[in-house]
């Protein structure tokens, strides 16, 4: 019944700065309706995924948490860098791929993944 995701939504305090911020740090470009359409590309997957109220794995006190895919941990990061945008957490590498994390404008912890 399902195709995929139709859209990803959520309410922030500071539309201006919010938008500015992913534009600029995760080079999403955001149009003037205040979103944008992200294309699937061969490779890409979307997880859709649990975790328990008390699970450690992001903030308790944060309900959602975005995971983007990226050809190159390594150039995200020094890219991260030069925008001045410090991780989050260390770097993880795993059975799964390589994983870091910054905070958004809003607080919100987004994970970034190299498959």
């Amino acid at each position: 019944m399902i195709k995929g995701f139709g859209g990803i939504f959520w309410r922030t305090k500071n539309l201006e700065v919010i938008s500015k911020w992913y534009s600029d740090v995760l080079k999403i470009q955001i149009e003037d309706w205040n979103g944008t359409v992200i294309k699937p590309q061969v490779g890409n997957e979307t997880i859709f995924s649990f975790f328990t109220e008390s699970d450690s794995y992001f903030p308790t006190e944060q309900q959602v948490m975005l995971n983007f895919q990226v050809d190159d941990i390594n150039e995200t990061i020094k890219h991260l860098e030069q925008m001045g945008v410090p991780l989050a957490k260390n770097k993880e590498v795993g059975d799964f791929g390589k994983f870091i994390w910054i905070e958004d404008p809003d607080g919100r912890l987004i994970e970034l993944w190299e498959k």
